[in-house]
């Protein structure tokens, strides 16, 4: 669908730019768009014709931008390179060490009794399990 629409912008714009090179300017442009143009039409009549000609190329080329600017975005819609930054681990709170003094006015609470962590003996290193005994 692009390349249609692509292929129909470029043709449009080399017509453009034929025609506006023909429109006789005040310095005369290329020459070809002057005088009656062996009778057929008159100097008023291939200006009006020309000047029309250019509005509607240009309304064509600018629809086909649009298009493809439309197209464009929807095939390569990339996310923001913010989008991949990774997040942030937010900072754990700082706890102070036991047996710390408090700074500040603020009294001193009490000390958390945190169960002491379980002991494990190593596992044995035999092929028999151990069995306690009930001494």
């Amino acid at each position: 669908m692009s390349t249609v629409v692509l292929v129909l912008h470029i043709l449009i714009g080399i017509a453009l730019v034929g025609v506006v090179l023909v429109q006789r300017s005040e310095g005369g442009g290329l020459g070809m768009g002057g005088g009656t143009m062996g009778g057929f039409m008159t100097a008023r009549g291939s200006a009006n014709l020309l000047t029309r000609t250019t509005s509607i190329l240009f309304g064509a080329f600018l629809v086909t931008s649009l298009v493809l600017a439309l197209l464009n975005r929807a095939a390569t819609h990339h996310d923001s390179v913010f989008d991949k930054l990774p997040a942030a681990a937010a900072p754990a709170p700082a706890t102070p060490a036991p047996g710390a003094v408090p700074s500040g006015d603020q009294p001193a609470a009490p000390a958390a009794q945190q169960p002491a962590p379980a002991t494990t003996s190593p596992a044995p290193t035999s092929g028999e399990p151990k069995v306690p005994t009930g001494q």
